[in-house]
């Protein structure tokens, strides 16, 4: 028995595998199947410890993941470049990340440090780091203020954010409090440039053709930090994504890096 269901999660597609199946007669004999699914049904529990991200429930059926066909690994220059200017960063940013981290102990409670499950390439969670900017009990509170959120579909997003901290406005609007995320870059979870990682529970959200911006490593900036923000539907925020993916280079690449210095530094605020 063979189906293509694009867009399809794996246990939705075993719905209809055994709608069908509960329709064959007694006396036939039932087919043989394999579910191939893309992205794979990551188990975040098991691959994230110590995250608050709700975990989505599965089928715990196996299936065969199709990433080999879809997700596209870094190339060798995008990795080079990555590995030394997160390097290079990192060494001269260590300064300014004692006095983010001393500054943040000092006005507010909690850790310096953010932490959260990120989907990464292929949907593969991963712990993204930012310097926290929000007060410690921030995820709890999220519930209470999604009616007010001002980005579209999965995505959440308020301006005047009630749980930013004073300190934490400022990091925002420096971007600074993304700096951190120049060790995920050295780790390999995320690249300079490419599509901005989905907490996991946002992602879970995304249907269809919004996946495909899982097909390559998550990144620092991209077409969206430069051109769309707040002001674009996270339809169109998609298609940006979709473009840069489909218009990757070297030249591409600086251009963006350029361009987001830009937007940082006309503080147009934080992504």
């Amino acid at each position: 028995m063979a189906a293509v269901l694009c867009g399809t999660p794996a246990s939705q597609s075993r719905e209809l595998i055994d709608h069908v199946l509960s329709r064959l007669g007694p006396d036939q004999p039932t087919p043989s199947y394999q579910v191939y699914s893309y992205p794979s049904n990551w188990s975040y529990e098991q691959e994230i410890e110590s995250t608050k991200e709700p975990h989505v429930p599965t089928d715990d059926r196996p299936s065969s993941s199709m990433e080999p066909f879809f997700a596209r690994e870094l190339p060798a220059w995008k990795r080079s470049m990555d590995v030394v200017a997160a390097s290079v960063g990192l060494a001269l940013l260590l300064p300014l990340f004692v006095i983010v981290t001393v500054a943040t102990r000092l006005t507010s409670s909690g850790p310096a440090i953010f932490k959260q499950s990120r989907s990464g390439l292929a949907g593969k969670p991963f712990m993204m780091y930012k310097f926290r900017t929000m007060v410690v009990d921030a995820e709890a509170k999220k519930q209470d203020l999604l009616a007010q959120s001002e980005q579209d579909g999965p995505a959440f997003k308020i301006q005047n954010d009630p749980r930013i901290t004073r300190l934490g406005a400022l990091l925002r609007k420096t971007s600074i409090d993304e700096l951190p995320q120049l060790w995920n870059v050295l780790k390999g979870d995320m690249t300079l440039v490419g599509p901005r990682p989905l907490p996991c529970s946002e992602t879970a959200a995304c249907t269809g053709w919004h996946r495909r911006r899982l097909d390559v490593t998550p990144g620092l900036t991209c077409i969206w930090q430069v051109e769309g923000r707040s002001r674009v539907t996270f339809a169109e925020w998609v298609r940006m994504d979709i473009r840069y993916i489909g218009s990757r280079s070297v030249i591409r690449d600086l251009v963006l890096l350029v361009r987001t210095v830009g937007v940082v530094l006309l503080r147009k605020g934080a992504c």
